[in-house]
């Protein structure tokens, strides 16, 4: 039993790991686009369920901020996993 629970358990952090991937991948498209816009366009930020209006500059440090925090995730991850 042990060992397909330590063999789920790896399964679980393969998926949280690639959905990690997914979401630094999101981040930084998010933010190339982003860069392509005027800096004067109005853009909608999703906050929770809720959009909100606001600049391409702002946006994109929030996006800078969530990407950063994603690849903290892993970069933890990939420490303790190497342990």
């Amino acid at each position: 039993m042990a060992t397909s629970s330590s063999s789920s358990s790896t399964a679980n952090n393969i998926d949280y790991i690639k959905s990690l991937y997914k979401e630094i991948n999101s981040h930084e498209v998010s933010l190339a686009e982003l860069s392509a816009l005027p800096s004067s366009r109005k853009v909608y930020q999703k906050n929770g369920t809720i959009f909100f209006r606001t600049n391409v500059q702002q946006a994109a440090v929030s996006e800078q901020k969530q990407l950063d925090t994603a690849k903290a995730k892993l970069q933890k991850l990939n420490l303790s996993g190497g342990s």
